[in-house]
């Protein structure tokens, strides 16, 4: 009912474009919302991790077992499952049903971030501090299979370790990021590595697939984040493309770049900024134009996400861990209920017609109702909603009370 009194121009709005709210729940470090959008992941620094309720705004699971600050966050699809990352060099599978830890596997170094397989929740890829990345089966005993940093086809590569690592959507492939700017394919099933793209001359500090695999973004050292075309991925390696759309920074502040995200579509990057300005930038992806800076955080930004379903987009602070929330502000719109309500802006005499209270049959009210138009079915489900997405179904986490 409350998306029918909706303005369907605004509704329509593709990006946030109004801080609405801020949450401080501890000091958090990553964030990372669920693939239907109800459910916000926040990692603190101490190691818990917080599961918020995106429709209340309130914590309804904290989650204990890391002893140090949490590094990356990844949910299964299905929304039950939980993978979580820490200092602590361990990575966690958490079963949101008991909310427990269901698998576990300890490194011998600290864990820079870890990425759930999204075709299998036992199965993930963890970026490893001066070590090479590792794929990691942990269905049974924890099976660790080491994969390559050096690139593809060189010959005698500099020393360089592994940054960052992504799966592709359709989860046939992994993405890792090198500290020389290297990118390395590898393929999921054989671990091996099949392709590299010198991206740049520096850090590789994040890679990140549009939900559509239709683009690719880097963030390195640099202080550019550059937009590639993602090839197709049905396709041999050997013949694969990787174009490179556009270049994003600002020359004149030099900012740098600390976490992307695309919109479900690919039409819009967002990108939270560390240096003299403490905004999220927004840019359309087919042109490569600025298009909305989100201001209103006073503190440098470190971890964002984009709820495209609430048409949100949320970050993390830096000292304080406060969770900034960006939306758009929709008007009600009462006339979309009905077609002859009037809005006015302030009280006026109303006449009456001549006709207008007189009494009507009701057999003849329903007849003529059901002339002008068909039946109206109350139940059967709608397919999508009122921005035109489709209804998932997803896990529904159980609310206790939290202590503070």
């Amino acid at each position: 009912m409350n998306l029918s009194l909706l303005d369907p121009f605004a509704v329509a709005k593709e990006y946030p474009d109004t801080l609405i709210q801020t949450l401080a729940y501890g000091h958090s470090t990553q964030i990372r919302f669920s693939q239907k959008g109800d459910y916000l992941a926040s990692g603190l620094a101490d190691g818990i991790i917080l599961i918020i309720d995106t429709d209340t705004n309130s914590t309804i699971q904290v989650l204990r077992d890391h002893t140090r600050a949490i590094t990356s966050l990844c949910w299964s699809k299905c929304g039950r499952y939980l993978l979580s990352s820490s200092r602590d060099w361990k990575v966690n599978l958490w079963d949101l049903s008991s909310c427990k830890v269901i698998r576990s596997c300890n490194f011998e170094c600290p864990v820079w971030c870890s990425v759930m397989n999204p075709a299998n929740k036992f199965q993930f890829v963890a970026a490893l501090v001066d070590n090479d990345p590792v794929f990691v089966d942990v269905e049974n005993e924890p099976k660790i299979t080491q994969l390559a940093t050096s690139p593809y086809g060189v010959e005698n590569p500099p020393r360089q370790s592994t940054l960052t690592v992504n799966f592709t959507p359709d989860a046939k492939y992994i993405f890792t990021g090198t500290s020389k700017g290297w990118l390395n394919v590898i393929e999921t099933s054989t671990a091996q590595l099949v392709r590299s793209l010198n991206v740049c001359g520096s850090n590789i500090k994040n890679i990140e697939i549009s939900p559509n695999s239709a683009k690719l973004a880097v963030n390195s050292s640099d202080r550019i984040i550059r937009q590639y075309t993602m090839p197709k991925l049905e396709v041999p390696v050997g013949e694969w493309e990787f174009e490179l759309e556009n270049r994003y920074q600002d020359a004149v502040n030099r900012l740098q770049w600390n976490a992307l995200r695309f919109n479900h579509n690919s039409e819009y990057l967002c990108a939270s900024t560390l240096g003299a300005t403490h905004d999220v930038y927004i840019w359309e992806t087919a042109l490569g134009s600025l298009i909305k800076i989100l201001e209103g955080s006073n503190d440098e930004l470190l971890a964002v996400d984009w709820n495209y379903r609430k048409c949100w987009i949320v970050a993390s602070t830096m000292d304080t861990g406060t969770l900034f929330i960006w939306s758009v502000v929709i008007p009600q719109k009462w006339s979309a209920l009905a077609p002859d309500f009037e809005e006015i802006e302030q009280n006026i005499d109303y006449e009456e017609k001549e006709d207008e209270f007189d009494y009507v049959d009701e057999d003849d009210m329903n007849k003529q109702i059901e002339e002008e138009g068909e039946e109206v079915d109350i139940l059967r489900r709608e397919e999508v909603d009122a921005r035109g997405f489709p209804f998932v179904d997803s896990f529904v986490i159980d609310s206790v009370p939290v202590s503070e």
